[in-house]
């Protein structure tokens, strides 16, 4: 091979099912405090979708950071991105459809771009689908009980999950699930879509933040073949260890585990507040306990990231 001669391809990155079963996977961390560190105003109840419509190149950079700093897995800008969401901004479901998918392609344009820059290892994206409670910006998915039934949440979600996955993620990730119903229309809504995905709930101790107990909630999804991995995000630090250990023993399916800083949301001010408690030395405990799929949520930063990778390949 000549210096003129381009390098060839990377292979493809294997499926993320068969990674999981191999060892262990980093994911990235929070999309929100990523964005608002390269100056980006995400005050309104879009939150970091808004930036698909109006900075999309601001999306793909920071998804970039964090491949760069030791991520093997993106999660999309997606989370808060519903048609009931956009449409009180006056924008249409076809216009709406193209973000959703934009989400996806802006997290592979990263993944190209960091292989060009160097990057060898197998990369993925994941479809984030946040919970109903993420659309109307309140604060009800730290909650859930949103006085809605499995049938109507089932409705709400399917639609926004068909476009995510016809834009051919790697992996959906049904994530910060307050409820064990909304899980369970969830569980509903991925059957049939081509597209494995991953169950996390936001709990508070050994409980969702709905008040259901974790291994009745993590029984939901132990017979669901779509689902390659269950567990935890958005959540305290501390209460990730016994979650994890509960997720295993109830599934037999490797976990996930992503949680914040160790601040809290103050859903009225929209602030956070007290101090982090996350460091990289947990995650060997998580690991240990059947967690395979690793990284951090809100305030969850590249730096953080670079030593949760380092951590779990010592």
């Amino acid at each position: 091979m000549t210096s003129d001669t381009p390098a060839p391809p990377p292979p493809p990155s294997p499926a993320l099912a068969d990674a999981l079963a191999a060892g262990t996977v980093v994911l990235d961390g929070g999309m929100s405090n990523q964005l608002e560190s390269a100056g980006h105003d995400l005050g309104d109840d879009l939150w970091s979708a808004r930036l698909l419509a109006e900075r999309p190149e601001a999306v793909t950079e920071a998804h970039l950071a964090y491949f760069r700093a030791g991520a093997d897995v993106a999660i999309t800008a997606s989370y808060q991105a519903t048609f009931e969401g956009f449409a009180r901004r006056g924008i249409d479901r076809r216009r709406t459809a193209e973000l959703l998918a934009l989400s996806v392609e802006s997290a592979r344009e990263a993944a190209r771009r960091a292989r060009a820059g160097g990057v060898t290892r197998p990369l993925w994206v994941a479809a984030s689908v946040g919970p109903y409670g993420a659309m109307p910006a309140d604060g009800s998915e730290y909650r859930g009980r949103y006085g809605l039934s499995v049938d109507e949440l089932e409705r709400f979600h399917r639609p926004r999950m068909e476009v995510l996955a016809a834009a051919a993620p790697d992996v959906l990730a049904l994530e910060t699930v307050p409820d064990a119903d909304e899980a369970a229309a969830l569980l509903r809504a991925v059957r049939g879509l081509g597209v494995p995905a991953w169950l996390s709930y936001t709990v508070d101790g050994g409980h969702t933040r709905a008040g259901q107990p974790l291994e009745e909630a993590f029984a939901l999804a132990a017979d669901v073949d779509e689902i390659i991995a269950v567990g935890v995000n958005c959540c305290a630090p501390q209460d990730v260890d016994a979650a994890v250990a509960t997720a295993a023993r109830v599934t037999g399916k490797p976990v996930v585990a992503y949680p914040n800083s160790g601040e809290a949301w103050d859903a009225e001010a929209r602030a956070w507040n007290g101090r982090t408690t996350f460091t990289a030395g947990q995650v060997l405990g998580w690991r240990d306990a059947g967690a395979r799929l690793i990284g951090g949520c809100c305030r969850v930063g590249p730096e953080a990231i670079t030593s949760i990778a380092a951590t779990l390949t010592t």
